[in-house]
């Protein structure tokens, strides 16, 4: 009986570890079948009124994100809170962003959380600091939130206005979802995983840079690409970067060439040459 139950187990170890070893190419296989499903037309439809960046996007990057998003809202579950529901309309327009970071890149489609949750407004969490040995609580209203290896929150009615204007540089989705690719490499601080692995001295030694000059620029009332928020810490001056980058590229390759030229180089995408009014 005893070694019957041992064999069993054997088998049952043997059978697991033979699974997640052919995991990887079973996924690969499903996410190219995928992205070459046919769009039906209601995602261009819901893209082209709800996300400005889409009606810029070279021909070709839209054929990609098409495929991107068929993955996303394959293995993303969408749960509404606070009475919202969930339709294509959200789900597309939030997807449909978030595959903006994914163009031109070896995709890993947001590893390490399952969970969109949106509510119909900005929303109120519930915030606890610590001084010393005494703890505070408090609420503050947010329009979305990425929790470390959990789900990603969000206001719809700020997620959709931010996608649909393309050159304010505030964009709540792109934010949150620069965060998720933050968190992939050794927490979330704002060095994502870089294609090279040479390239971290110098996106340090360049968002460094820059973070600096940003806070005098603030300092001094002379800031004009992008939003103070980015001066939190440096996660979120990533995440604000990634807003400016897409939303108004045109300005900070003029203005910010050093910060822009280390986000094209990651991102793969060129968004000061997708034809935007160059103001």
């Amino acid at each position: 009986m005893k070694i019957a139950l041992t064999v069993a187990l054997f088998a049952g170890l043997l059978g697991i570890a033979a699974y997640l070893l052919i995991k990887p190419r079973l996924q690969r296989r499903r996410r190219a079948r995928l992205t070459q499903q046919p769009t039906p037309d209601t995602v261009p439809e819901i893209l082209e009124r709800n996300v400005g960046l889409y009606a810029i996007l070279p021909a070709a990057l839209k054929a990609q994100l098409h495929g991107h998003i068929n993955v996303f809202l394959n293995e993303k579950h969408f749960m509404g809170l606070g009475g919202q529901v969930i339709d294509d309309e959200v789900a597309v327009t939030i997807a449909g962003t978030a595959c903006l970071l994914l163009l031109n890149r070896k995709v890993t489609y947001f590893p390490g959380f399952e969970s969109v949750l949106v509510y119909p407004t900005v929303y109120e969490a519930n915030d606890l600091t610590s001084e010393g040995h005494i703890d505070t609580e408090s609420t503050s209203h947010r329009a979305g939130e990425s929790w470390h290896r959990g789900p990603l929150v969000l206001a719809w009615s700020s997620a959709k206005q931010g996608a649909a204007n393309a050159a304010d540089g505030y964009n709540v989705i792109l934010h949150e979802f620069a965060h998720k690719l933050d968190e992939e490499h050794n927490g979330t601080n704002g060095q994502p995983v870089l294609h090279v692995a040479g390239h971290y001295q110098e996106w340090a030694s360049v968002l460094g840079r820059e973070f600096e000059a940003f806070a005098d620029r603030v300092a001094r009332r002379r800031n004009k690409v992008m939003d103070e928020y980015g001066l939190t810490n440096p996660a979120e001056f990533f995440a604000v970067a990634t807003e400016s980058f897409f939303e108004k590229g045109w300005s900070m390759r003029r203005r910010l060439p050093d910060l822009y030229d280390q986000l094209r180089k990651y991102y793969a995408v060129d968004p000061a040459s997708w034809g935007r009014d160059k103001t």
